[in-house]
């Protein structure tokens, strides 16, 4: 076994991209978790494995598949019916009921009447535990033996009758099966959102029938190193997709986005697009409520790996309305389209450009964008907020030719230093494409005045 032995930094993705190969130097690692949410998981080398599994014979048999439960219950109605059919005959023969001048014994009765072999017994046993009473067969009081095993077959096919009844309803109410009508979108998506790069899935319910307290979960799978050298060949580490402001909730009555943003907590804050291409990762996606018509809790699941998540795409959009209703368009539920504004760097080196802005003049640009964007009077709008009036009149003022000077530094000098013009010039030219009423251009939130 082969091992690249690299350690990962703090919070950083791509610092490791090792990985271990047993097979050959082009194949990677299996899915854990497969598209249909089973998990690729076999366990071996179990210690006392069956008598675990009998122990718990009703979670074993909802779990196994439907022809080895049908063969199970199959076999115990045969066996039942066969064990107290030998007890019958074998009554019924010690009696010498079988004998063609039968032995008195109190009034000369047999066991059980019309019964002149193994075959007779075996359907009289049938007949009992099944309650079908032709009225041919039946017992007498001439053995008690006899009696009291109809008491116990007639007690053992009642016990039958319900571990098979239960066992099937349990089997077909599985909450499991309600996942056949939920769907994760084949593909995740990296994009920018507001702003910031968010790792992006769709979900939708198919049915009518809510998925009540939905909530969703994403984890993200890989193996590494320690800085100690331990190996693990799968770690998990959450990804957060709202949990602290509850937008992990869903109201899942149509198809949703569920939104990672990728921030610094985030696993993958230092991943860039080359990074995505070349690490090996698997994102696992996992949905849980109730059914609301059984009330019983089911979990869905799906993942993704790393060439499944498309960067710099959106998901195109499946609702739309349609006179007084809302529909949804499922063809376009895995369809994406392309953002070529997307940059290429990783959120991280995002950040660092949006740092390189004094917040001062940012904040002083954002000022002169309302200006310069809103026709209105402006007297209205700050007295609307609570702001002074000296405050409005300085946000009235123009652009000074310092201040334009100062911006035009910092962006020339980050394009030098950091090879802004590959990575990051391209999103702010993008913006630049429709310039306001006012004259500017909008460059990334700021307005560049000609």
């Amino acid at each position: 076994m082969h091992v690249i032995s690299l350690t990962r930094g703090q919070g950083g993705m791509n610092n490791y991209n090792g990985k271990i190969l047993t097979r050959g130097s082009s194949q990677v690692r299996s899915r854990f978790v497969k598209k249909n949410g089973q998990c690729n998981v076999l366990f071996t080398n179990m210690d006392e494995k069956r008598r675990r599994y009998l122990a718990d014979i009703f979670t074993t048999c909802v779990d196994i598949r439907w022809r080895y439960l049908l063969l199970i219950f199959c076999a115990s109605f045969l066996v039942s019916w066969l064990f107290f059919g030998i007890i019958f005959f074998s009554v019924s023969l010690v009696h010498g009921d079988f004998e063609e001048q039968p032995m008195v014994k109190g009034d000369g009765m047999p066991c059980i009447l019309h019964v002149r072999g193994f075959v007779g017994a075996l359907l009289f046993s049938m007949e009992t535990q099944t309650t079908i009473g032709y009225g041919w067969r039946c017992v007498t009081e001439e053995c008690p033996v006899t009696v009291m095993t109809v008491v116990v077959q007639s007690i053992v096919g009642c016990i039958i009758d319900s571990f098979m009844i239960g066992t099937i309803m349990a089997k077909m109410a599985r909450p499991k099966k309600r996942n056949q009508t939920l769907v994760f979108s084949k593909n995740a998506v990296i994009a920018l959102r507001d702003g910031k790069l968010c790792l992006m899935w769709r979900v939708g319910n198919l049915r009518k029938s809510h998925i009540v307290e939905a909530h969703v979960r994403a984890q993200l799978i890989r193996s590494y190193v320690t800085a100690e050298g331990e190996f693990i060949p799968l770690e998990h580490m959450d990804l957060n997709v709202g949990y602290d402001e509850g937008t992990d909730r869903l109201f899942l009555v149509s198809p949703l986005v569920i939104i990672h943003e990728i921030d610094k907590d985030s696993p993958l804050y230092t991943l860039s697009r080359s990074d995505l291409e070349a690490d090996d990762f698997e994102i696992v996606v996992i949905l849980e409520g109730m059914v609301e018509a059984t009330a019983m809790t089911t979990q869905f699941r799906s993942s993704y790996i790393a060439r499944e998540v498309f960067w710099g795409h959106r998901f195109e959009p499946v609702i739309y309305e349609d006179q007084d209703r809302y529909k949804v368009d499922y063809a376009r539920f895995h369809k994406t389209y392309e953002v070529p504004s997307t940059p290429h760097v990783s959120a991280k080196e995002l950040e660092e450009v949006a740092n390189l802005i004094p917040r001062s003049l940012s904040a002083f640009c954002y000022e002169n964008e309302v200006a310069l964007s809103c026709g209105e009077d402006e007297d209205d709008i700050f007295d609307a907020q609570v702001v002074g009036k000296e405050r409005a009149e300085e946000r009235k003022t123009s652009v000074s030719v310092d201040f334009q000077n100062m911006f035009q530094d910092t962006i020339r000098n980050y394009k030098t230093e950091h090879t802004f013009q590959n990575n990051f010039w391209p999103i702010l030219k993008s913006h630049n494409d429709q310039p306001d009423s006012a004259g500017g251009q909008r460059i990334s939130g700021f307005y560049k005045i000609s």
